[in-house]
């Protein structure tokens, strides 16, 4: 009999913000798989759950995939987990579920926390439409994704480091100075916040607080 690859939903910030359904797949699974076993160690630890850790990002090998993929095959149920939010959304896990697809393996998912979904909502967009893009590039191609910007229609999500959100503003400073920009930072933890303004005016907030250039940050560009 095959096994099982649950694909589970952990917290973006706020340890509370799991599901039920969550918590008794990891309990019931005999392995979890995860990008960083320190962090989802931690989340484990909190509710007292025992299981063996994984490590599984987005640098496994293909004899990595291909050792998971025979496992499930023989009967093994795998929980998959990223860093935070949903697995397979910017984050590894989309190679190993498109392979445990074509090996007839079971998979299924468990939804909950989203970084995207969560700031849209704290922002209050007009209209229900968004184009969500991921990570900005980090070198190659970063220019042509701020150009692209001015061809949706409706307003574009995309997540930024801590290490590029002033370069980020820079850049939709230099390109759209008048377009309203919405940052979500370090949402659902204790210092949760969104900051709304043109990319000048955000930019001189976070200069003048320069521990507020910390954290996980979600973009919103509002369109037109």
């Amino acid at each position: 009999m095959s096994g099982k690859l649950s694909i589970v939903a952990t917290p973006i910030g706020n340890l509370e913000d799991i599901t039920l359904r969550a918590l008794r797949t990891l309990k019931e699974c005999e392995v979890v798989l995860c990008e960083d076993t320190r962090v989802t160690g931690r989340l484990l630890a909190h509710y007292e759950i025992k299981k063996p850790l994984k490590r599984y990002d987005a640098h496994a090998s293909q004899s990595v995939h291909e050792q998971i993929l025979s496992e499930l095959q023989d009967g093994t149920h795998y929980a998959l987990v990223s860093d935070a939010g949903t697995p397979g959304v910017s984050d590894p896990g989309v190679l190993l579920i498109k392979g445990a697809r074509e090996v007839g393996v079971q998979i299924e998912t468990i939804p909950g926390p989203s970084a995207v979904t969560a700031a849209v909502s704290l922002a209050g967009i007009p209209g229900n439409q968004f184009t969500f893009l991921g990570f900005v590039p980090q070198k190659k191609g970063r220019e042509t994704f701020f150009k692209s910007l001015a061809e949706h229609a409706q307003p574009a999500v995309f997540f930024e480091s801590t290490h590029r959100i002033m370069k980020a503003l820079s850049n939709l400073n230099e390109m759209y100075p008048d377009v309203t920009v919405y940052i979500g930072r370090e949402l659902t933890k204790l210092h949760e916040e969104m900051l709304i303004g043109t990319p000048a005016e955000i930019t001189e907030l976070l200069e003048a607080e320069p521990v507020r250039q910390k954290g996980e940050f979600v973009v919103i560009v509002e369109a037109g």
